[in-house]
C-alpha cells in the first residue's frame, strides 16, 4: 500500500465497505478520522493532535504500570556513532538493512558515520558500564519514550509500518538469570493489560522461534493479534538478552562475594502499530469505534435547537457536561454553528466516540437523556438523575462487548492443520491463524515461509502436558513434534 490516500475531502463519511477493500477503508478512517497526515517522504506521517491523543491515552496507562513496577524514564539521543554498533555486529546485522546514515555536517563530510536510532540497546549499553559497577546498583531498570528510524522496505501502512515511529523501549540489567526472566514475563504481562483490558484486543501469548526472535536475544516472548484480513500483527515483545551484551560491552558488576561477573540483561517494547490494531479489529462502515477507556473523547453532547431556544438547550447541554466531568469521564460539547446535527453524528461516529448524547428542548422539559453507543447503535432513555451511575455500566458494557466480539472472531478464524497441503489451502484462503505441530528445526520453518508466505507467529505458553491431538508431526517434514506453532502471514 503507498502512503497516497483518496483526495476526495469532500466525502466526510467512508465511502467503501470494510469487507470489500480493507486497505482503502483503513486509509479513510486514518485520514477522515483526524488520525494522520502525509508528508511526501515514503514511510512518514504526521500525527494529529487527535492521533496524538490516543497515543497519550496509551502512553500514561503503560507509563503508570512500568513507574509502580519500578521502572524509571529517561532520554536517549537519536544519533548512534558506527562504532558502538559495530560492538555486537550480529545484533547490528539484523537492522543494517533499514539504518538511515547521516555521513555529513552542512558540507563537511563526518570523521565517523552516525545511525538514527533503529533500536538503541547498542547505544545504551555501551554507557551501562559506567553506572554499574557493584550488586548493590542491580536491578537497573529504566524506560524510553521515544522514536525509532527504520527505512521501511515493504509497503507502507500508517501506524503499521513506517520509517520512523513512536514506541516505547525498556531495558533492565539483573544480578541473576531468574530475575531477567522475572522480567521479562512480568512486562509481557503489562503488556497484555493494557491490550486486553483496555484496548479490548484478543492476543496468543508465546515465543517467538528461533528465527523469529530479536537479534541477540535468548529468547522472545511475543503478543500477537489477529487483524480482520486474517494477518498476524506483532502488538508487543519481551526479550531476555541473557549475557549476549553484557559480553560484548562489558557489563560486570561485584557480586556479594565481591567476585565480577557478567550481567543479565532484558529488553522489550510497543509502538502506536496499537493505534492501527484498533482501527483494524474495532472499526466498521462507518470509521472508528473507541473503546472508552482509551478514547480521547467518551462522550459527545450535541446541542438540538431552533434559534429561538438555542441558548437555553447549549447551557443545559453544558451543565450535562460539568456534571459527566466531575465525574471523571472526558466529554466534550458540540457547539458549532454552521453543521446540521446529522452531519456532526457522522463525524463523530466517524472519530469512534463511544457514546452520543443530543440534548433539546423535549429532552429538558421530560428530565431525560437519550443515550447513542457508537459500537452497536443502541439507543436507551434515561432519567437524567440516573445518568452517572447508568454510565458505567454502560461503559464496562461496550468495553467488554468489544473484545469478546474480537476474541471470537480470533476463535473462528483459528483453524488445525494436520498435513501440508491443507496448511497450504488454509493461508491461500487467508483463513487466519493456523494451529500446526512443528518439529523445532530452521529449515521446515523456512521452507513453509517461501512455499505459503507464512511465519511463524507465535508458539503458545502452556502447552507442557496436553495432549495436542491430531497434530503430533511436524506439518512439513512429518517428524514427531511435541510443539504447536501458529503460522500465520503477517504484517
Amino acid at each position: 500500500m503507498n502512503d497516497k490516500i483518496s483526495d476526495n475531502k469532500k466525502e466526510i463519511g467512508i465511502t467503501v465497505k470494510k469487507e470489500e477493500d480493507f486497505s482503502d477503508w483503513f486509509s479513510q478512517i486514518v485520514e477522515k478520522s483526524g488520525l494522520a497526515d502525509y508528508i511526501s517522504a515514503k514511510g512518514f506521517i504526521v500525527l494529529k493532535p487527535y492521533g496524538y491523543a490516543i497515543w497519550e491515552s496509551i502512553r500514561g496507562f503503560l507509563d503508570k504500570k512500568l513507574k509502580d513496577a519500578g521502572h524509571s524514564n529517561g532520554f536517549l539521543p537519536c544519533l548512534i556513532p558506527e562504532s558502538i554498533l559495530n560492538k555486537e555486529e550480529d545484533h547490528f546485522k539484523g537492522f543494517n538493512p533499514e539504518v538511515f546514515w547521516v555521513t555529513h555536517s552542512g558540507e563537511n563530510k563526518l570523521n565517523e558515520k552516525l545511525a538514527l536510532r533503529p533500536t538503541s540497546e547498542a547505544l545504551l549499553y555501551s554507557i551501562f558500564p559506567k553506572w554499574i559497577s557493584s550488586y548493590r546498583d542491580l536491578p537497573l531498570k529504566i524506560n524510553f519514550w521515544n522514536t525509532a528510524l527504520r527505512a521501511e522496505i515493504k509497503s507502507t501502512k500508517p501506524f503499521i509500518r513506517n520509517s520512523e515511529f513512536l514506541w516505547q523501549e525498556g531495558h533492565t540489567v539483573h544480578s541473576s538469570r531468574n530475575e531477567a526472566e522475572d522480567q521479562v514475563m512480568m512486562v509481557l504481562d503489562i503488556y497484555k493489560n493494557l491490550i486486553e483490558n483496555v484496548l479490548s484486543i484478543p492476543t496468543i501469548t508465546g515465543f517467538k522461534s528461533n528465527k523469529e526472535k530479536f537479534v541477540g536475544a535468548e529468547y522472545t516472548t511475543t503478543l500477537e493479534g489477529m487483524m480482520p484480513d486474517g494477518k498476524a500483527l506483532q502488538l508487543g515483545t519481551s526479550h531476555n538478552l541473557g549475557r549476549n551484551f553484557s559480553k560484548p560491552f562489558d557489563i560486570k558488576f561485584l557480586n556479594k562475594e565481591n567476585n565480577e561477573e557478567f550481567a543479565w540483561q532484558t529488553s522489550w517494547g510497543t509502538s502506536w502499530r496499537l493505534i492501527g490494531a484498533l482501527i483494524m479489529v474495532h472499526g466498521d462502515d462507518k470509521g472508528l469505534i473507541l473503546p472508552p477507556l482509551i478514547a480521547p473523547i467518551q462522550i459527545i453532547i450535541i446541542p438540538i435547537y431552533k434559534n429561538n431556544n438555542e441558548k437555553a438547550v447549549k447551557e443545559s447541554a453544558n451543565l450535562l457536561k460539568d456534571n459527566l466531568l466531575e465525574s471523571g469521564y472526558r466529554v466534550f460539547v458540540d457547539e458549532r454553528n454552521g453543521y446540521t446535527a446529522g452531519w456532526k453524528y457522522n463525524e463523530w461516529e466517524v472519530k469512534g466516540v463511544p457514546i452520543r448524547i443530543s440534548v433539546g428542548p423535549r429532552d429538558i422539559e421530560k428530565k431525560t437523556i437519550e443515550i447513542v453507543r457508537r459500537d452497536n447503535k443502541h439507543k436507551q432513555v434515561i432519567p437524567l438523575e440516573q445518568l452517572n451511575e447508568n454510565m458505567e455500566k454502560i461503559f464496562n458494557s461496550i468495553q467488554n462487548d468489544l473484545f469478546n466480539n474480537a476474541e471470537k472472531y480470533l476463535k473462528e478464524k483459528t483453524k488445525r492443520a494436520s498435513n501440508y497441503k491443507d496448511l497450504k489451502k488454509m493461508i491461500d484462503n487467508s483463513e487466519g491463524f493456523v494451529l500446526a505441530a512443528w518439529c523445532g528445526k530452521d529449515e521446515c520453518e523456512l521452507k513453509v515461509k517461501e512455499e505459503t508466505g507464512a511465519d511463524i507467529r507465535v508458539i503458545p505458553f502452556g502447552q507442557e502436558g496436553k495432549s495436542n491431538g491430531d497434530l503430533k508431526n511436524c506439518i512439513y517434514c512429518n517428524q514427531s513434534s511435541e510443539k504447536i506453532v501458529v503460522f500465520a502471514r503477517a504484517y
